[in-house]
C-alpha cells in the first residue's frame, strides 16, 4: 500500500472514531438530561408551574368566602404537591406556612412591612421590653460575623473585656461562619447563670481568643441622660418602649432642676417602638393645643 493510500485509511478511521465518539457523548449528554427530566425537583417544578391562578368575579375588598376559597386554591394545590413530590419528606409545615407569610409580605413591595418568626419577634422587642437575659452587649447582625458595636455599662460583656468591633465566630466551640447573624444572637443569648464561651476576633489581636460569660438579667435602659458642658441638658432616646415615659420624665425632672441653658434631645439610631409611646414623649415638649 502506497503512503498516499495509508494517509486516507488513517485519516477515514480517524473520521469514524470522532464520529462514534461524537454519537456517545450525544447520547450520554442526552441521557443524562432524560435522567434528569424525570426528577424529583423536575417533576415537582413542573406540576407547580402547572398551576394557574384563578380569574375572580369580583374585585369586592374584603373577599367573599367563597372568592376567597376559590382564591386559595393554587396555594392548596402546591401545598398537597410539596408534600406528595418533594424529595426529602416530611417537610416541615409550620417553616412552610412561615415562609408563605413571609412571600406575602415581600409581596407588598414595603421595606417597613416585614414578616418576624415568634424568635425574631422577641429578639426585636427586647429594648421595648426593658430587659432580658444574656450577655448585655449591642450588637450588629449584619455583619460577616456577629459584631459587638457596644458592650451595656456593667454587664458581662463588659466585665469581660468585650470591645466594640469584636467578632464572635465562634460559640461554645461550633463555628459561626456563614450563620444569620440572628440565629447567632439566640445563641448568645440564654437563661441567667448559664455560661457562654465566645471565640473572639479582633482587630490587631493575631489569633482568635475565647471569652467566657455567665449570662445575667439584662436590665435594657431606654433613655440615657446627663449635663454636657456650658450647662446644656442633654438626652439620648435609645427606643420608644413601655418604660420610656417613665425614665425620660425622671430624666428631665433631674435635669431641669439644674436649671440648663438648654436642651438636646438625641434620637440618633433610635430603632423604634411603640406609636403610644412616641407620643407621650413628645407630649413632653409640646403644649396643648
Amino acid at each position: 500500500m502506497g503512503r498516499k493510500a495509508l494517509l486516507y485509511l488513517l485519516g477515514a478511521a480517524a473520521a469514524i472514531l470522532l464520529l462514534a465518539g461524537t454519537f456517545s457523548i450525544g447520547m450520554f449528554v442526552g441521557g443524562v438530561f432524560a435522567a434528569n427530566d424525570q426528577s424529583p425537583e423536575v417533576d415537582l417544578a413542573r406540576a407547580l408551574a402547572e398551576i394557574t391562578t384563578p380569574e375572580l368575579s369580583t374585585t369586592a375588598d374584603p373577599l367573599s368566602e367563597g372568592d376567597l376559597d376559590k382564591l386559595f386554591e393554587p396555594f392548596w394545590q402546591a401545598w398537597d404537591l410539596v408534600h406528595e413530590l418533594y424529595v426529602e419528606q416530611p417537610v416541615d409545615d409550620q417553616e412552610m406556612m412561615r415562609g408563605a407569610i413571609q412571600g406575602m409580605m415581600d409581596s407588598l413591595g414595603d421595606q417597613h412591612s416585614s414578616y418576624m418568626d415568634p424568635d425574631e419577634f422577641r429578639q426585636a422587642s427586647i429594648p421595648l421590653e426593658g430587659e432580658y437575659e444574656g450577655i448585655g452587649a449591642w450588637v450588629d447582625p449584619d455583619a460577616e460575623y456577629l459584631t459587638i458595636v457596644s458592650p451595656m455599662p456593667d454587664s458581662p460583656a463588659e466585665r469581660a473585656g468585650l470591645k466594640p468591633g469584636d467578632q464572635i465566630i465562634a460559640i461554645d466551640g461550633e463555628d459561626m461562619t456563614g450563620i444569620d447573624g440572628n440565629l447567632v444572637i439566640r445563641k448568645v443569648m440564654g437563661p441567667a447563670g448559664t455560661r457562654v464561651t465566645l471565640t473572639i476576633l479582633r482587630e490587631g489581636v493575631a489569633e482568635p481568643f475565647d471569652v467566657g460569660l455567665i449570662r445575667e438579667k439584662i436590665i435594657v435602659p431606654s433613655v440615657v441622660s446627663e449635663m454636657l458642658d456650658g450647662e446644656v441638658a442633654y438626652i439620648q432616646l435609645i427606643s420608644f418602649g413601655e418604660d420610656t415615659t417613665a425614665e425620660l420624665k425622671d430624666a428631665l425632672k433631674d435635669l431641669l432642676a439644674r436649671d440648663p441653658v438648654g436642651l438636646v434631645l438625641d434620637l440618633r439610631n433610635n430603632g423604634g417602638g411603640t406609636l403610644d409611646t412616641a407620643i407621650e414623649v413628645a407630649s413632653q415638649f409640646i403644649d396643648e393645643a
